[in-house]
């Protein structure tokens, strides 16, 4: 069996899609995108199937080392997406060519179902009764647990007004639900050191399930340093890429949840890797998904066979999807159906889901140019999103 090409399709909200068909017939899907930055991955797909035309799609050890290495420049987030959707459906087509889900094929399920958790609240900042509201929404739909946003645009100094809106958001959900609701909230790389430390002690009292990238990765120093001083546990990594951009952040120990995005950080078998890193220093593994419904069953394929694997982000309703949503290019939309609050194995060959192509090429017409806002302050500077 050979790989005999390589479709890409750009899709509303903000999506890519990679369709891999080989001489048999058999067909692979991935999602190879960077998040406002889904041109640039398209070309580095191109770019990089000149080494994957006419070659065996089963060799994927081989084909991630060839694509990786044999390049003098490696790493980054454009060149690991690519990768990472190549790869996934290298894996998609393994599964249907075998008759077996991929998580059979990298040591069969250890879960037999998988926690997920939704979004509530957008960018900027809600009172607490809309939050508490949306909650409420998610928890009598059958979900236990929920991550916002917890600070809007901020700048680096301490702002006492912002701090005390976040906490009252979060006061506000955990006083009607107790703990039949976890609740973890993104900072999104938004906030600098001296607003992290003031944050991450002030919302010490709401027992989080985490707080996400309380700074950027690129400050990993810090992250040792809020871990040591506050017991709510600390998640990263969706900006982060292959085992090496963990190695590091593993062995200073200031992270308790990993979060490497399966579309980004090199694919299955190196999210696979990476997570076996992690559960040598007693980390566990929470995969960054705001993408699309192959992004989402390539997660959890790698949750359902992953000890470490505690709980599956997932974009059904998330602010991002503007015109399109998780489940409008599936042509069985039941396999992602959660129940009270998690999902089931999926069970199908491959990645366990069957998308509906022809929705797919339509979407394709129109296509997207998707980006997130700039912001700036009073004084014109840029903020971090």
């Amino acid at each position: 069996m050979k790989i005999k090409s390589i479709e890409l399709f750009k899709v509303p909200p903000r999506w890519l899609f990679l369709k891999m068909t080989t001489d048999t017939g058999i067909e692979g899907w991935g999602e190879p995108v960077i998040e406002g930055r889904a041109d640039s991955v398209a070309a580095a797909v191109r770019e990089l199937s000149e080494y994957l035309i006419g070659k065996d799609p089963g060799r994927i050890e081989d084909m991630f080392n060839v694509l990786y290495r044999a390049g003098f420049y490696r790493g980054g987030p454009i060149l690991m997406s690519a990768i990472s959707g190549i790869e996934e459906a290298m894996w998609d087509i393994k599964g249907k060519n075998l008759g077996v889900p991929v998580y059979d094929l990298l040591g069969g399920a250890c879960h037999d179902k998988m926690k997920v958790y939704c979004w509530i609240g957008g960018d900027k900042p809600f009172k607490p009764e809309d939050v508490l509201q949306e909650a409420t929404e998610k928890y009598n739909q059958g979900y236990r647990a929920i991550k916002m946003n917890g600070v809007p645009d901020v700048t680096w100094m301490e702002n006492y007004k912002q701090i005390d809106e976040t906490v009252a958001r979060v006061a506000a959900i955990r006083e009607k639900f107790g703990t039949e609701m976890d609740i973890a909230l993104d900072f999104h790389g938004r906030v600098h050191k001296p607003l992290a430390f003031t944050l991450m002690k002030e919302l010490e009292p709401y027992r989080l399930m985490f707080v996400e990238e309380p700074v950027l990765c690129e400050n990993e120093e810090i992250f040792p340093q809020l871990r040591s001083q506050f017991s709510t546990p600390i998640a990263t990594g969706e900006r982060n890429y292959t085992r090496w951009g963990f190695k590091s952040m593993l062995t200073k120990g200031g992270v308790d949840f990993i979060q490497p995005d399966p579309c980004h950080c090199g694919g299955i078998l190196e999210t696979k890797k990476i997570a076996a890193m992690a559960e040598a220093f007693d980390v566990g593994l929470a995969p960054h998904c705001p993408l699309g419904p192959i992004a989402l069953a390539v997660a959890l394929q790698i949750d359902f066979c992953t000890y470490n694997a505690v709980i599956q982000e997932q974009s059904l309703g998330i602010h991002y999807n503007q015109g399109s949503d998780l489940l409008d290019y599936l042509k069985d939309p039941s396999c992602f159906i959660y129940k009270n609050g998690y999902v089931d194995l999926l069970t199908k060959p491959g990645l366990g889901i069957e998308v509906n192509e022809e929705k797919i090429k339509e979407a394709a017409q129109k296509g997207h140019n998707w980006k997130n806002p700039v912001w700036r302050d009073v004084t014109g500077t840029v903020l971090e999103w």
